[in-house]
């Protein structure tokens, strides 16, 4: 059974094409890398799988139901949940506020959301922090706390948009060891990301756009070694991976 089936999606703006006829799957509990140079319309993507953009055309159907066009909020409620990469935390609530916050939009009442606080922060190790501004938290916290945001919702499908941007390579590998335990629990994972130790460490599958088109898919290892995937992006961006 398919997840995430994404037809022929298109999304142009003023003329301009950000996305041409793309389509791929996501089957339940799978992790998906979606690596491209910049202005490849990876976050274009996401914003219109997510329902911040209404696609020009094709089709976005999550777990058998045709979610094309549905408003970010009832597209989170159905089980997809994103994180930014540019964090949005409110930064003068707590750590713990932020994630309650969270998750009211999926669960009834106000003890409900707290519970599923509480239980998303241990899973993530940020009980500790729970009671400190949000606004305080380093990078690495902050990244956390950004997945825990999502993770409230009690998504089926996460997309993850650049979780290891500014992060320095000492506190990358804790981040891997928690979306790998995320996904060990059943979600399934769409990633956006630069770092391609991260790619090739948690992805089953890897697209490559480029151009807003798909210009290859396969395994981590399909992919990276592909000349046409090499001369697009990965003669530059492979270096990000070591440094």
């Amino acid at each position: 059974m398919t997840l995430l089936r994404v037809e022929g999606l298109t999304k142009t703006f003023a003329g301009l094409v950000a996305l041409r006829d793309v389509s791929f799957d996501v089957e339940p509990g799978a992790a998906v890398g979606l690596i491209g140079p910049n202005g490849a319309g990876k976050t274009t993507l996401f914003n219109v799988i997510a329902g911040t953009f209404a696609p020009t055309a094709g089709t976005v159907v999550f777990d058998g139901t045709d979610i094309t066009g549905w408003r970010p909020h009832r597209i989170a409620r159905a089980g997809v949940a994103r994180t930014f990469q540019l964090m949005r935390p409110f930064p003068a609530l707590t750590v713990r506020s932020n994630v309650v916050v969270a998750a009211l939009q999926r669960h009834g009442s106000q003890v409900a959301a707290e519970r599923a606080a509480d239980a998303v922060l241990e899973r993530l190790g940020l009980s500790d922090r729970s009671g400190q501004p949000a606004g305080t938290l380093p990078t690495a916290g902050r990244k956390r706390l950004e997945v825990a945001r999502a993770l409230a919702l009690s998504p089926r499908l996460l997309l993850l948009d650049e979780v290891m941007a500014g992060l320095l390579p000492a506190e990358r590998q804790p981040v891997i060891d928690m979306l790998r335990d995320i996904r060990a629990e059943g979600t399934a994972l769409l990633l956006v990301e630069h770092v391609m130790a991260a790619v090739m460490a948690l992805s089953d599958r890897v697209l490559v756009l480029h151009h807003g088109e798909l210009l290859a898919g396969g395994t981590p290892q399909e992919v990276t070694s592909n000349p046409a995937v090499i001369d697009a992006y990965l003669g530059e961006e492979m270096l990000i991976a070591d440094t």
